[in-house]
């Protein structure tokens, strides 16, 4: 069983992805209106990135996209961490 391990984390990361992309993309135009606790709870690379994005004297463009970059990765991370856990939580051996 060895095997299905690397297929696992690959459908996993892929899930995960997908889902951060999908929460970025819900919570960007819904931030004005709802509050910020409720935004970090299920999209936390939103507020990451307003952090983290570097404020120099660079094009719009440019700050755009590590905006984008660092939103996508963090809620990423973000939600393959709470996939794993539930397919930990799946796939555990029962205690008899």
């Amino acid at each position: 069983m060895p095997q299905r391990a690397p297929f696992r984390l690959l459908l996993l990361a892929g899930l995960a992805l997908v889902a951060g992309f999908l929460a970025l993309a819900i919570a960007v135009p819904m931030e004005p209106q709802i509050p910020a606790a409720l935004i970090a709870l299920f999209s936390p690379g939103l507020k990451l990135a307003e952090l983290i994005t570097p404020e120099g004297h660079r094009s719009m463009a440019w700050t755009f996209s590590w905006f984008l970059r660092i939103a996508i990765v963090a809620n990423t991370v973000f939600y393959f961490a709470i996939f794993s856990f539930l397919a930990f939580v799946v796939n555990r051996p029962r205690s008899k």
